[in-house]
């Protein structure tokens, strides 16, 4: 249920995507979603979350669920600051 619900809110979030970038460009981008939404889920707790970051976010926003066990969580990645937020636990 979790993954189906993951998977469409990535998929309603495709067309607003932001300017097209390179491949590398885009690579990087992921890399820092994942890195920064993973610091910030174990500074609030989770151990090893799994981390699926949606491939382009949102013209103004990276997007990430984190999972760990049953605590599922959203984070937030602000493009311009590169500061993230995460919902609280589930």
């Amino acid at each position: 249920m979790f993954r189906i619900a993951a998977v469409a809110l990535f998929a309603a979030l495709i067309p607003a995507a932001s300017q097209a970038s390179s491949p590398q460009a885009w690579e990087e981008f992921r890399a820092d979603v994942g890195a920064r939404c993973l610091a910030a889920a174990k500074a609030s707790g989770m151990k090893t979350p799994e981390v699926v970051v949606h491939p382009l976010g949102t013209e103004t926003y990276g997007i990430a669920v984190l999972r760990e066990g049953a605590d599922k969580r959203i984070c937030v990645y602000v493009k311009q600051t590169q500061k993230v937020e995460l919902t609280p636990a589930t």
